[in-house]
C-alpha cells in the first residue's frame, strides 16, 4: 500500500481518534529512521510506530516488540527531554499531502505550557522524521539534509521548518469534477497518469484504482473515454472512499502477502483479502515479517560480502596449493637421477649439458637422460638433484597440511554463509558476527555494549506428524548448545559432508517416520537445501563428540546411519516456532 495522500488521510483520522488526548510515557528509537512512541490514552498503552524507511515509510499502531540501543540517538534523547509526559493534542495530515503532523502539548523547563510538533514526511527515499519547536525551528531530524544533499530545502537543527515545494495540484479532498476536467483537458495519455499528475498526494496505484472505477480498465487512455464522465467518477469516489474504509491484507495465489489496502480495490478483486478492523492492524500484520527481513538483510549485507570475499580467497589459495602438490610429484624423478648420477660419476664430465646413464632400477637397464648444470662438477650435480628431491618432499608434506587447513577453513566459511541465510533476528545475527570477530574475519563491533542486552537466540522448533518435537539450530552457537544439552539417547541428525544445522529429535526411540521427517528438515537447513536429494547422517547424541580446540559447530560422530532424502520445503512465510 502506498502511503500516499489519500491513504495517509485515512491513517491520520484513525490515529487521531485513538491517540488524541493521550500522554506520551515512553520514546524509543530502535533504528536511525524509526521512532516508537508509547502513548497512554483511556487507560490503554498504545505504541505508535513512525518509520522513514525509504521503501516502507509509514505510521501506524504496532504491537511488535523491538530491541532498543543501549545509548539512544540524539533525536530520541531530545524528544525525551522535551515531550516525555506531554499530551497528544492532535494528529493531522498537512495540505492533503504525504505529511503527518503530530502536535504535542507539554510544559517547558520553567513549567510554562508549550507546544512541539513531530512532522513525518513519507516521500520515498526523501522520507524523514522532523522534530520542530514552538518557534517553528527544527530541533533535530532522523535525516539531516544540507545544501550538498538538496539545493531545494535544507533540514538542519536551528533552521526554520519549511514544507516541501508545492506542485500546484488539486488537493484530493477538494477535487470537484469541473475543476479536474479543466486541469486534464488538453492532456493526452493514460488516464491514471493524468489523475496522478493533477491530484496531490496521489500514488500510481491509487490512480489506477480510480481509473478502473471510472472506465473498467486500469490502463484506459484519455482519448478512449468520456473525460468529463471520468472526472465526475473520480470526484465522486474521492468523496465516498474515506467513509467506506475496509482495511485488508492481499495475498497472491500462493498465499504470500503482497500488499495492504485501506479501502476496497476493485481492480485487484482477483487477489484473496484478509480483512482487519483497522488500517494499523493490517499494516502491523503485513510489515511484521517483511520489515524484520529487510532490516536483517541490510545489517547482514556487510557480513555476506566478507564471507564471500574470504571464500573466494580460500578457493584461490586451495588452487595454488593443489598446483604445488602436483609439482612435488617429480620428487621421485629427482631422487632417481641423483642416485644414478652418484653411482656413475665417471661417465659425466664438468661442462656437459646432459649424460646418458643406465637405469638399473628397471629391467634391461634402459638408458636415462640426466640433465646437468654445465657449471657444476658431476658430484655437485648429484647433490643438486638430492636437494631438489628433499625440497619437493618437504613441499609435498607442507602442501598436504596446508590443503587440509584451507579445506577446513573453506568448509567453516561456507557453513557461516549458510547460517547467515537462517538469521531471522538480531540476536542470531549478532552471535554470528561475534564468532567471526573472534576468529578475525570482521573487525570488532564498536557498538558491542549496545548489543549486550539482546537475549540469546533460540533454535527453531518443529512438530513431526507423530507429535514428536524436533529442534533445529540456526547458527554454530545454537548448534553446540542444542547438541550438547540433548539427552544421550536422543537422535542427532546432520547433512552428510556439507555445512548445515544440527537437528535433535526430543525424547528417545522415535519411529522411522519421525526420523525421516527430521532428516528432511536437516536437509532443508543445509547447503544442499535446494537439491533434489541430500544424504543425511543420524546417530544417538551419545556418539557425537567435539574435538578439543574445534571451532563452534564442529563435531565428529560414529555409529551413524545414512538416509537419502528430499529436503522439506519450508514455507518462509510460515515461520516455525522459536523455542
Amino acid at each position: 500500500m502506498p502511503m500516499d495522500g489519500l491513504t495517509l488521510g485515512l491513517v491520520a483520522r484513525e490515529l487521531n481518534r485513538a491517540l488524541a488526548g493521550g500522554r506520551i510515557s515512553k520514546i524509543v528509537q530502535p533504528e536511525r529512521d524509526e521512532i516508537i512512541l508509547t502513548i497512554r490514552n483511556e487507560g490503554v498503552n498504545r505504541q505508535l510506530l513512525l518509520s522513514a524507511t525509504a521503501n516502507c515509510a509509514r505510521a501506524h499502531l504496532t504491537q511488535i516488540k523491538k530491541n532498543n540501543p543501549l545509548e539512544p540517538p540524539a533525536l530520541c534523547m531530545l524528544m525525551r527531554k522535551h515531550i516525555t509526559g506531554g499530551r497528544v493534542a492532535a494528529i493531522r495530515q498537512v495540505l492533503a499531502d504525504r505529511i503527518l503532523e503530530i502536535e504535542i502539548e507539554h510544559h517547558d523547563e520553567l513549567g510554562d505550557p508549550a507546544r512541539k510538533r513531530l512532522i513525518c514526511e513519507f516521500m520515498g527515499k526523501h522520507s524523514n522524521l522532523i522534530f520542530v519547536g514552538e518557534d517553528g525551528r527544527i530541533i533535530d531530524s532522523a535525516r539531516r539534509v544540507n545544501d550538498q544533499i538538496s539545493s531545494v530545502r535544507e533540514v538542519l537543527p536551528g533552521l526554520r521548518y519549511e514544507l516541501p515545494p508545492a506542485h500546484g495540484k488539486i488537493p484530493f479532498d477538494e477535487v470537484e469534477a469541473d475543476a479536474l476536467y479543466r486541469a486534464m483537458v488538453g492532456m493526452n495519455g493514460k488516464l491514471h497518469k493524468l489523475i496522478a499528475q493533477c491530484i496531490s498526494g496521489m500514488s500510481t496505484q491509487t490512480a489506477r484504482e480510480l481509473a478502473f472505477r471510472a472506465t473498467g480498465s486500469e490502463d484506459a487512455h484519455s482519448d478512449e473515454c468520456d473525460l468529463q464522465a471520468c472526472c465526475e467518477s473520480v470526484a465522486e469516489n474521492l468523496q465516498i472512499i474515506p467513509e467506506r474504509i475496509s482495511p485488508a491484507v492481499l495475498y497472491d495465489e500462493d498465499g504470500a502477502p503482497v500488499d495492504i489496502v485501506a479501502f476496497e480495490y476493485r481492480s485487484r478483486a482477483n487477489l484473496a483479502a484478509e480483512p482487519y478492523p483497522t488500517i494499523s492492524e493490517a499494516m502491523d500484520a503485513f510489515y511484521r515479517s517483511r520489515d524484520m527481513n529487510e532490516r536483517i538483510a541490510q545489517k547482514s549485507a556487510a557480513i555476506h560480502r566478507t564471507l564471500k570475499k574470504n571464500i573466494e580467497r580460500c578457493e584461490r589459495k586451495l588452487a595454488l596449493q593443489r598446483e604445488a602438490l602436483l609439482g612435488s610429484q617429480r620428487m621421485e624423478e629427482y631422487r632417481l637421477k641423483g642416485e644414478l648420477l652418484t653411482a656413475n660419476l665417471h661417465l659425466a664430465k664438468k661442462g656437459m649439458k646432459s649424460v646418458e646413464l643406465p637405469n638399473y632400477y628397471e629391467d634391461g637397464m634402459p638408458m636415462l637422460t640426466v640433465e646437468l648444470d654445465e657449471k657444476l662438477s658431476p658430484g655437485q650435480n648429484g647433490q643438486r638433484y638430492f636437494k631438489l628431491y628433499q625440497k619437493a618432499r618437504n613441499a609435498q608434506t607442507l602442501a598436504a597440511e596446508q590443503i587440509e587447513k584451507t579445506e577446513a577453513e573453506l568448509n567453516y566459511l561456507e557453513g557461516q554463509l549458510d547460517n547467515l541465510t537462517k538469521c531471522s533476528g538480531e540476536s542470531e545475527l549478532f552471535e554470528l558476527r561475534q564468532e567471526l570477530e573472534k576468529f578475525g574475519y570482521v573487525k570488532a563491533n564498536r557498538s558491542r555494549k549496545l548489543m549486550k542486552q539482546l537475549p540469546p537466540s533460540m533454535p527453531m522448533r518443529f512438530t513431526a506428524p507423530s507429535g514428536r518435537i524436533i529442534l533445529v539450530g540456526k547458527n554454530n552457537l545454537q548448534n553446540d548448545k542444542l547438541t550438547f544439552t540433548a539427552q544421550p539417547d536422543e537422535v542427532w541428525l546432520h547433512a552428510k559432508d556439507m555445512p548445515g544445522s544440527h537437528v535433535i529429535i526430543v525424547d528417545p526411540e522415535p519411529d522411522d517416520a519421525t526420523i525421516a521427517y527430521a532428516a528432511r528438515l536437516a536437509a532443508a537447513y543445509s547447503k544442499g537445501g535446494n537439491s533434489s536429494r541430500v544424504p543425511v547422517d543420524y546417530t544417538l547424541r551419545r556418539y557425537v563428540k567435539k574435538p578439543g580446540g574445534a571451532k563452534p559447530g564442529f563435531v565428529i560422530y560414529t555409529h551413524q546411519h545414512t538416509l537419502s532424502v528430499e529436503p522439506l520445503r519450508v514455507d518462509p512465510d510460515s515461520k516455525p516456532t522459536i523455542v
